[in-house]
């Protein structure tokens, strides 16, 4: 919880100042306004802010593409496998005296377990559901059994693969930042092909559109935008903003132009005001923040429900 850094040395801001607001004081004291505010201001809580929100409005982008091909769970495949990866890096760092980048390691098993799941049917002999549960499982154990062997960085494996952001590091933030901002630009320019491989592959095929390319594609957008996500935020709210806001959006909107911003707002808000609602409340950061994306989900189905009533 965010009350349980308080107990930890107070860590120092990239300018050498200490973070001694990031954290309410004491345990069983209700944070005010005041100390966010104060927080805010000297910069402590806006970095992770602005990273949920980003990362929140890209996973959520990405994320209707990804519902409407039916392969949610994939996703989670993927962050897991990007969590794996971290803490292989971590593992490397410690007891193999490598300075592999956490970022590094993130990219490299979510785009290994994205090249699994691209591969067909039958050059496997099983069904992408199948290896979507071995993948997830596989790197969800590996992920735990490794973390028990690196106690030095137990606090970081458990953020990484729960999501506890209390502070995001300005690389961090600038990296998620441009991948967020490469990733809008690449849907935006190959929005229609998206579209048209993902209703019709068979009609895009015959128009002379490279489906297999286009599919590809979108799951290494998917795989870099999930792996330098997770690093950041954790992978259990990048799960969540990868699934319930498209979920969301496509219950509100008809038009998926409409559906792709109503998806990235609800993201972008699950993710900044997820934060905020840990802070006052003083829960774990990455469950705030996946529970209020489920909770913008359950409103946005009763909203839907009482339009079309209506």
């Amino acid at each position: 919880m965010l009350d349980q850094a308080a107990r930890d040395p107070v860590p120092e801001h990239p300018g050498g100042q200490a973070l001694e607001l990031a954290v309410p004081p004491h345990d069983h004291e209700v944070p005010t306004w005041d100390e966010f505010s104060s927080g805010w201001q000297l910069g402590i809580y806006q970095d992770p802010v602005l990273c949920g929100i980003l990362a929140g409005a890209i996973l959520g982008l990405l994320g209707v593409f990804v519902v409407l091909r039916r392969a949610v769970f994939v996703t989670a495949a993927i962050s897991q496998s990007a969590g794996l990866g971290v803490v292989l890096a971590f593992a490397l760092q410690i007891h193999g005296n490598l300075a592999v980048p956490p970022v590094l390691g993130a990219l490299v098993l979510a785009l290994l377990a994205t090249s699994l799941l691209a591969l067909r049917a039958e050059r496997t002999f099983f069904a992408r559901e199948r290896v979507v549960g071995f993948c997830y499982i596989a790197a969800s154990a590996a992920a735990v059994l490794v973390g028990d062997r690196i106690a030095q960085e137990a606090h970081d494996v458990a953020a990484i693969l729960f999501g506890a952001a209390v502070l995001v590091r300005p690389e961090d933030l600038l990296l998620v930042g441009s991948v967020a901002l490469g990733s809008a630009a690449l849907v935006a320019v190959s929005y229609r092909g998206l579209v048209f491989a993902g209703f019709d592959p068979e009609g895009a095929r015959v128009h002379g559109l490279p489906v297999g390319l286009i599919e590809l594609g979108l799951w290494l957008l998917v795989a870099i935008t999930v792996s330098v996500t997770t690093r950041a935020i954790g992978a259990l709210p990048v799960f969540a903003f990868a699934v319930l806001p498209a979920l969301g959006a496509l219950a509100l909107v008809r038009r998926l132009g409409h559906a792709l911003i109503a998806a990235a707002a609800l993201g972008a808000i699950s993710g900044g005001a997820g934060y905020v609602l840990a802070f006052f409340l003083q829960f774990p950061v990455g469950a705030a923040q996946a529970a209020l994306a489920v909770a913008i989900f359950v409103a946005a189905v009763a909203g839907a429900r009482l339009l079309r009533r209506g």
